[in-house]
């Protein structure tokens, strides 16, 4: 019997003591190793989020969520921007980017859609789109952003990208008319021939030019309403510069002389091979084609709008290949009407060609791949 304040020492077998930590020890090694994988895990995962922008309402979060991988984690933030007649999120209901940014948040990308005057010209929205840039560079703490626009958008964020080269990483153009729409030709030169042949002198228009200036103001405006713009905070629309701004011929003697950064030197050429400019990579994407899902509605008026273009001059409905080139082509003849480009309407488009989204994706993972 042992004496009181004494401790009995026992030895157990070597045997004894091995199966003891096979019971015991490595079961808790494991437990705490996988707890702290766990956590490491939960540490390194990548944080999107997803924000609606505009300069009377700033920017405000629609999504935030833990990315499934980094694959389009980008150093700076990636900004969309809309096309004439655009708007972030109409009524909270439809998207103007369809499906894109939460696609890009999958991958970790940081993504801010913007609002400018849905209709008016390139510099007027530009300005409108460069202090959103900088709220957004304010807000991040990054002071350069991925700009990717879509349509006129592509022209806005050259102008961005010419005044403001400290706050632009890189310059994505997606459909955009770089060197005019033929379609924006006609329209501009049925309005004034059309008021000339009643009579009215230059710069003044006939009841139906002047019916149409009106509506695209009213039009502008229900945009605005629609993005969560207040009345009182409305933005400025002037459909005559809109339409103006992109024909082919104030593209070719005045914006793209102001603004040349790595466009082609003629209607149709190639861009110039050295595609960055002031250390801003270009790049742009296009398609052709118009009834690309037969059960899109949109398909049939992108078809009659392609009717303003020569058969030799293969177009998206509203945008050539040709004009839609700028600095380094991804390509310009993916199977894409102008809708399709930000994957509208509602998804449809066409069955078993390349997913307009997935374009996207690829592009922003070009660019984390590039530092950027």
């Amino acid at each position: 019997m042992a004496k009181q304040g004494t401790v009995n020492k026992v030895s157990l077998p070597n045997d004894r003591c091995d199966w003891l930590t096979k019971l015991v020890a490595k079961p808790l090694i494991a437990a705490s190793l996988g707890l702290a994988g766990l956590m490491g895990g939960m540490q390194s995962a990548v944080a999107a989020e997803y924000y609606n922008c505009s300069n009377p309402n700033g920017c405000q979060l629609i999504s935030s969520i833990e990315a499934k991988d980094d694959s389009t984690a980008t150093q700076y933030p990636v900004v969309l921007a809309h096309g004439l007649g655009g708007f972030n999120t109409l009524f909270g209901l439809l998207s103007y980017f369809n499906g894109i940014p939460q696609a890009l948040m999958q991958g970790g990308a940081e993504v801010y859609v913007t609002k400018t005057s849905a209709i008016h010209d390139a510099e007027f929205r530009g300005e409108q789109l460069l202090q959103q840039v900088q709220t957004i560079a304010a807000v991040t703490g990054k002071q350069k952003v991925n700009l990717i626009g879509h349509s006129l958008g592509g022209i806005d964020i050259r102008y961005v990208a010419a005044v403001a080269p400290e706050h632009v990483a890189s310059v994505t153009a997606v459909a955009s008319p770089e060197q005019g729409s033929k379609t924006a030709d006609w329209i501009l030169n049925f309005i004034t021939q059309s008021s000339a042949r009643s009579g009215y002198p230059e710069g003044e228009y006939n009841w139906l030019g002047r019916a149409l200036i009106s509506y695209h103001k009213f039009l502008g405006k229900f945009l605005d309403v629609g993005s969560g713009i207040s009345l009182k905070q409305l933005q400025q629309q002037d459909s005559l510069r809109a339409v103006t701004g992109l024909t082919s011929d104030y593209m070719a003697e005045y914006y793209n002389p102001k603004y040349p950064a790595a466009m082609p030197s003629e209607y149709c050429g190639q861009p110039p091979q050295d595609y960055v400019v002031n250390g801003i990579p270009y790049y742009s994407f296009s398609g052709v084609g118009t009834i690309t899902n037969g059960i899109d509605p949109s398909d049939y008026i992108l078809a009659l709008t392609a009717l303003t273009f020569d058969k030799e001059d293969p177009n998206d409905g509203l945008v050539s290949a040709c004009s839609s080139r700028l600095g380094y082509v991804i390509r310009d003849d993916y199977k894409m009407n102008h809708l399709d480009s930000v994957n509208q309407f509602l998804g449809l488009v066409a069955w078993g060609e390349v997913d307009p989204v997935s374009v996207y994706r690829s592009q922003v993972n070009r660019l984390k791949n590039e530092g950027l």
